[in-house]
């Protein structure tokens, strides 16, 4: 289901837009990009989630306290304001960790970034075990020192492990040991990283 369309976009990241306000894929879901080649996806993580203004240089003021004195609270204010939806965007940002050509996923940056305007869909579970069979989208996240990568990874992994339930535990297993040799020589890290994995 296509969720958003991008609005700036990278060979490394890119930031979409959100069709409905407020409502955006959770920090570490795999997110696919369509590209101009309808048989390659840009596959990228959600790594920062913002509500803004739609006016260049502008931004949201208070709406909880009518003039006339009535209080409004939290969804209330919505209500009370349709015309939020108009004039604020939910946005979200995503790194890229690999691309989709054919039926072939490969952990490493696409040749080009997917285009401005072009939609982004929430993958499911079938892409998640797919994605997830080869660990090679770790290394990716381990080395990316522009996001919260530790954090993002522990996430992903987290989803792609729900997404092979009953099996889910497996796959954690697995990853541990994966990141364990990718980590052996930083115990500290590899030790926070699987704080966060863990359920």
């Amino acid at each position: 289901m296509r969720i958003a369309e991008i609005i700036e976009s990278s060979t490394q990241s890119f930031v979409a837009g959100s069709y409905e306000l407020l409502t955006a894929p959770a920090f570490g879901a795999l997110v696919q990009a369509h590209t101009r080649d309808p048989l390659v996806y840009v596959y990228a993580v959600v790594y920062d989630i913002r509500t803004v203004s739609r006016e260049p240089g502008g931004r949201a003021i208070v709406r909880g306290k009518s003039y006339t004195g009535q209080d409004l609270f939290n969804e209330e204010i919505y209500r009370a304001h349709p015309d939020l939806s108009e004039i604020l965007q939910t946005e979200f940002a995503a790194w890229v960790v690999g691309y989709r050509r054919d039926n072939t996923i490969y952990h490493r940056i696409p040749a080009a970034p997917a285009p401005i305007h072009y939609s982004v869909e929430v993958c499911d579970e079938a892409t998640l075990r797919q994605f997830g069979s080869q660990s090679g989208y770790a290394r990716m996240l381990l080395h990316a020192n522009q996001v919260p990568s530790d954090e993002l990874l522990a996430a992903l992994i987290r989803a792609i492990a729900v997404a092979h339930a009953p099996l889910e535990r497996e796959y954690l297993v697995r990853m541990g040991r994966e990141l364990a040799l990718l980590l052996r020589d930083d115990f500290e890290r590899l030790r926070h990283i699987l704080a966060r994995v863990s359920p």
